[in-house]
C-alpha cells in the first residue's frame, strides 16, 4: 500500500463528508461539483495555504509537522483513531517487517491454559496464528483446529477474509454490516502502521478483487483501532450468545494481539459457552 496515495485518499474522504455550514462557512445553496468542502476552504480553517494543502493531497508535502496534522484533524473532526492514522500516513519513517509471524510457546501455552474461555492469537495482518479449543469451535468450528499451524502466510484463516468470503463465519454474526464497517475500519487502521507488510497488500488486493462489498467499504476510508466490542453471535451449536472480546497487544511480538471472548457472569451467555467448551460439535 502506498503511504501518499493513501494520505491524500484519506484526506479527500474526510473533508468530503464536512460541509461549509458545518464548520462555519458561509453556505449560499449552490451546488457543488463535489461534495464537502473544498480544498481552500479546509485550508483557511486549517491555517495553511492553499498551495501547500493541495500538496499534500498530491503527495508532495512529506514531513508535515504536528501542528500542521493537529489543526487538520481539528477542522476535520477526526476521532483518535482518525487522528493516529494520519500521523502514520504522514510520516515517512518505516517499521522493519519480520519475515513470518511465529506465536512464541509462553503465548500459545497461555491461551490454551484459559480452558473454556475462547482466544485466540492474530497477527499483523489478521491471520490467525493461533487459538484454543473454545476459540476454534466458537468462530470456525468447521475448519480443521490445525489450520492455523499447519498453514503459512496466505494460508490461515484470516478474520477479515472470512467476514467476506466465508458464508459459515458470516453467518455467526446477528448484525453482519456492522461487522463488515468496523473488519474494513480495523483493517484501515493496521494498514496504515504497516504500510510495508506484504501480507496485507496480498490480502486488501485478493478481497477487492473477489468483494464487491470490500471494494464499497474499502473506498469510505473508515479507520478504527483495536478496540473492545460486544456482539451478539449467532451460533449452530449454542444458539445466540452473547460476547464481550478484549483485545490485547503483545508489545514483544511486532503487531501481534491475543483476542479473548467473554460473558457476563451467570448469564445464559455464559452458561452457552460452557457447553461450547464441554465439546459441543458444531454441526
Amino acid at each position: 500500500m502506498e503511504r501518499i496515495s493513501e494520505l491524500g485518499t484519506f484526506l479527500r474522504t474526510r473533508r468530503a463528508r464536512l460541509s461549509p455550514g458545518e464548520v462555519g462557512l458561509p453556505d449560499y445553496g449552490g451546488r457543488r461539483r463535489v461534495p464537502g468542502l473544498r480544498r481552500e476552504e479546509l485550508a483557511q480553517l486549517a491555517g495553511i495555504s492553499p498551495g501547500y494543502y493541495t500538496r499534500l493531497e498530491q503527495g508532495s508535502g512529506a514531513n508535515a509537522s504536528d501542528a500542521v496534522l493537529d489543526a487538520l484533524a481539528r477542522v476535520l473532526r477526526l476521532d483518535e483513531a482518525e487522528r493516529s492514522h494520519l500521523y502514520g500516513l504522514a510520516r515517512p519513517a518505516r517499521t522493519a517487517v519480520p519475515a513470518t509471524e511465529r506465536v512464541r510457546p509462553s503465548v500459545r501455552t497461555m491461551i490454551g491454559a484459559l480452558g473454556e474461555v475462547p482466544a485466540l492469537v492474530l497477527g499483523r495482518s489478521l491471520d490467525v496464528l493461533a487459538w484454543n479449543r473454545s476459540g476454534h469451535a466458537l468462530l470456525a468450528g468447521h475448519l480443521p483446529f490445525a489450520a492455523p499451524y499447519d498453514g503459512t502466510d496466505g494460508r490461515r484463516p484470516n478474520v477479515v477474509r472470512m467476514v467476506f468470503l466465508d458464508p459459515r463465519y458470516r453467518a455467526l454474526y446477528t448484525d453482519l454490516d456492522a461487522k463488515l464497517r468496523d473488519s474494513v475500519g480495523g483493517l484501515r487502521g493496521i494498514a496504515g502502521q504497516w504500510p510495508d507488510e506484504p501480507r496485507l497488500r496480498e490480502l486488501i488486493t485478493e478481497l477487492r478483487r473477489e468483494s464487491a462489498e470490500f471494494t464499497a467499504l474499502w473506498a469510505a476510508h473508515p479507520v478504527r483501532t483495536c478496540a473492545t466490542h460486544t456482539l451478539t453471535y449467532r451460533h449452530p451449536a449454542v444458539g445466540p450468545i452473547t460476547l464481550t472480546d478484549e483485545n490485547m497487544l503483545l508489545p514483544d511480538d511486532a503487531g501481534q494481539r491475543v483476542v479473548v471472548f467473554h460473558a457476563a457472569p451467570g448469564s445464559p451467555s455464559a452458561d452457552a459457552l460452557r457447553r461450547l467448551a464441554d465439546g459441543v460439535r458444531v454441526p
